[in-house]
């Protein structure tokens, strides 16, 4: 007969409060706290004198407003888009987005502040947004402005029947062009149309 040992005491095993989730990268994933006070914050451009190709968002998005980098919502397919088309020679995560202007890139936004969706933005604000873009297009004199979102764009210049593609007019000295919205909810183009949009203009550009 053997005498039993001392109950073994098991310890639950809790998520740690302080430890923030990780998105996709292993980078904190922003809270719901953080994202509510993202909204109206800015974020700084990524931009150099002369570059190739100027990407213009329609504003940052209340991930990208916690996190200081463009396009950084898990889902948005930027820079997937960006490098199938051939701009980068490998996947960026949106925290490399300075290493954009060494290959001729750079971002921007049509309207600086920060929302949770692009349709809470007024007329206003993007016929705002476009002059300030003039003005910053003509103090960096990039080669060719990519706008990312047709109907920002048509407010914005009062292009109310543009298209995607080449743009007619120029804007100061720059050719501009029209990109889908890669967001996740533009559920009009799938990842290999947004990919072959950009790859038109990258064939003209670079």
């Amino acid at each position: 007969m053997t005498t039993p040992g001392p109950a073994r005491r098991t310890r639950a095993v809790t998520p740690d409060p302080v430890r923030p989730a990780r998105a996709a990268g292993g980078f904190p994933r922003p809270t719901p706290a953080e994202l509510a006070a993202a909204t109206d914050r800015t974020i700084p451009d990524v931009l150099a004198p002369g570059l190739a190709v100027l990407f213009v968002g329609i504003n940052p998005g209340l991930w990208s407003a916690a996190t200081g980098w463009h396009f950084a919502r898990p889902g948005n397919r930027f820079w997937p888009a960006l490098h199938g088309a051939g701009f980068t020679p490998r996947l960026l995560h949106p925290s490399e987005q300075d290493e954009l202007p060494a290959l001729g890139l750079g971002i921007t936004n049509m309207v600086a502040r920060a929302s949770a969706r692009a349709d809470e933005l007024s007329t206003e604000e993007l016929l705002d947004g476009a002059a300030i873009l003039t003005d910053k297009v003509a103090r960096y004199r990039p080669r060719w402005v990519a706008v990312v979102g047709v109907t920002a764009y048509r407010i914005g210049f009062r292009r109310p029947k543009a298209t995607f593609g080449p743009q007619p007019e120029a804007l100061g000295d720059a050719r501009l062009w029209v990109l889908p919205n890669p967001s996740g909810l533009n559920a009009h183009f799938t990842p290999l149309t947004l990919g072959l949009a950009f790859a038109e203009l990258r064939a003209v550009a670079i």
